[in-house]
């Protein structure tokens, strides 16, 4: 497991093939860290928006565990994606959810992914499915192993993706109409998306 205190460091891609990408990673001695699970998702906010506005994320999350992460606004000054999380285990998912509307927090939207991870000399390498495409994020303790670990793995760096999966669905939502409320299979189900056309190329 990579180290880090409160702090997420990563960087994504999107992939246009994640089955031959996976067999590069499994080629280069990477290690099965979690096998493919649902990850269902919760973001939470205050009726007026106010986190989404700050750039802020609170979310419950629940795969093989229950997961409930804060997260500060990233630094745009830096080449990855940091910025402050705290995440700690929950252990009863509906009562995580009352006890956050509870604090005056809603439901602003769900999403879904299914990922696998593995490690990756000095980083966490995770394949999520999207319900909006594939993707790869490589997590590390600090840039440079980060920056390593896309050299290694022959991802294109100019091709790297710092915006979250929501704000992906939402420029895609905008620029193709698309009136799902949510990131979740069921919803986007048949939906006709391009990410080039939001000027996401493929990292592989």
């Amino acid at each position: 497991m990579i180290q880090k205190i409160d702090q997420e460091i990563e960087v994504k891609f999107h992939l246009s093939n994640r089955a031959a990408f996976e067999q590069r990673l499994i080629k280069q001695n990477a290690i099965l860290l979690h096998a493919r699970i649902l990850e269902s998702n919760l973001r939470f906010d205050t009726p007026g928006r106010e986190l989404t506005h700050e750039h802020r994320v609170l979310r419950l999350r629940r795969d093989n565990h229950i997961h409930l992460t804060y997260k500060g606004p990233a630094d745009p000054n830096l080449p990855v994606t940091v910025r402050q999380e705290i995440e700690f285990e929950a252990n009863d998912f509906e009562a995580a959810h009352r006890f956050l509307v509870a604090l005056g927090y809603e439901v602003s939207v769900a999403y879904e992914k299914y990922r696998t991870t593995y490690i990756f000399e000095k980083v966490e390498v995770s394949l999520d499915e999207m319900p909006i495409g594939d993707f790869c994020e490589i997590e590390g303790a600090d840039i440079p192993a980060v920056q390593t670990a896309v050299e290694s793995l022959g991802l294109k760096w100019e091709a790297r993706i710092l915006e979250s999966y929501l704000a992906l669905f939402n420029n895609l939502r905008v620029k193709y109409g698309i009136p799902a409320d949510n990131l979740t299979f069921a919803e986007l189900q048949g939906t006709d998306i391009h990410l080039d056309g939001i000027g996401i190329k493929a990292g592989d």
